[in-house]
């Protein structure tokens, strides 16, 4: 965990570390050093979805999962689709920033209030501490030997079940001929007053994103991006000052490279110029109430059914080929995949985050979600 704290984890944590000096359950019983607790082998599910949602249907009918992301409707089509195939199990899906909900579940575990049974996050220095803490349910879904390696952990404590990339989007109308190829030209002169960008040093994904930039560019690119009046925005109010005809360019954001008959935008996937991508993890914790219905989600979701129909197109297991112009997001030449050993260094990403406060201000806005306080979806 980070040695430099937010103001908001603070609050979060040190009511944790309060009420577990107080005697609040603050770990499970201890197990097996993390080393070894990580070689453990798990086998993989062979019950089919149906097998399991019989038996997920013998609980109490809910499945509560915190999930990392900028807004609540990001989630409503995964959630009406799972009540489709699955009724009489109610899906609850909390949309926050993964970093709040992190903070949330660290205190749910210190206080013995838990909530949900599933977190499903983007920070994925998380789901290496939990599991060394034996937080984390060790479970291997259906699929999961076809799940690109990068994007779990091997001993089955969390798999990916969403394979997310980040670079720069743009209004194609807008754009026109001459609209941006690289990063590079994220810094012309014309493209002044017409970006929207989210802080770097809000969002642990666009920080990695800018960080391969610099890696690229220098700082020098970053003093000229900086000089660039650009809007700066949390989440993905980014890409609505697009859509909504305010800003020409999006930067830090996610998207599809796929050019659809109706889309308004369109994702730069650079040749020999950095983008980044991830697999955004789940996990079932421990102590969840409805194991057995969060089995049959993490199942559900690498199904070739859902891993086929992403909205981005591209999917985390290596069996399923990606739509016509795409390629699996590891086979790119240019695509950064090292996210995890990223998250893992935090005292370097407090740094970065505070450098880059020094080129764009400090974050102002109030977040996307909302504020959601200590136990949502209870």
């Amino acid at each position: 965990m980070s040695s430099f704290i937010s103001r908001r984890r603070v609050l979060a944590t040190g009511t944790a570390l309060g009420l577990g000096a107080l005697g609040a359950t603050t770990a499970p019983a201890a197990a097996a050093s993390p080393a070894a607790s990580r070689s453990a082998t798990v086998a993989e599910e062979t019950r089919t979805l149906d097998e399991l949602y019989e038996t997920a249907l013998a609980e109490d009918g809910k499945l509560v999962i915190y999930a990392g992301g900028d807004f609540q409707a990001q989630q409503e089509a995964t959630r009406q689709a799972f009540r489709s195939r699955f009724p009489g199990i109610e899906l609850t899906l909390i949309v926050d920033y993964s970093k709040f909900h992190d903070a949330r579940v660290d205190n749910q575990f210190a206080t013995d209030t838990l909530v949900p049974d599933i977190v499903q996050l983007q920070t994925l220095q998380d789901f290496t501490r939990w599991d060394d803490e034996g937080r984390l349910l060790r479970y291997k879904p259906a699929g999961f030997s076809k799940v690109y390696d990068g994007f779990k952990a091997p001993n089955g404590s969390c798999v990916a079940v969403q394979a997310n990339a980040f670079s720069f989007i743009y209004d194609i109308a807008a754009a026109g001929a001459d609209a941006p190829k690289t990063p590079l030209d994220l810094i012309d002169p014309k493209w002044k007053g017409k970006i929207a960008s989210r802080y770097p040093h809000d969002d642990d994904a666009t920080l990695y994103l800018f960080t391969k930039y610099v890696e690229k560019y220098g700082w020098e690119w970053v003093a000229a991006y900086a000089a660039q009046d650009n809007q700066y925005l949390r989440g993905g109010l980014a890409v609505d000052a697009v859509v909504a005809g305010q800003r020409t360019i999006a930067v830090g954001v996610g998207g599809s490279p796929l050019q659809s008959a109706t889309s308004p935008t369109k994702l730069i996937v650079p040749d020999g110029h950095p983008f980044i991508a991830w697999g955004q993890r789940a996990a079932i914790l421990k102590q969840a109430k409805n194991p057995n219905a969060a089995k049959l989600y993490l199942n559900w979701q690498l199904s070739t059914a859902r891993q086929q129909t992403t909205a981005n197109g591209w999917s985390v297991r290596t069996d399923i080929t990606p739509p016509a112009g795409m390629k699996p997001l590891w086979e790119y030449p240019d695509v950064h995949l090292d996210f995890p050993q990223f998250m893992a260094d935090r005292a370097e990403v407090e740094r970065l985050k505070q450098t880059f406060a020094l080129y764009f201000g400090e974050v102002t806005g109030d977040a996307t979600p909302g504020w959601l306080g200590l136990h949502p979806g209870a």
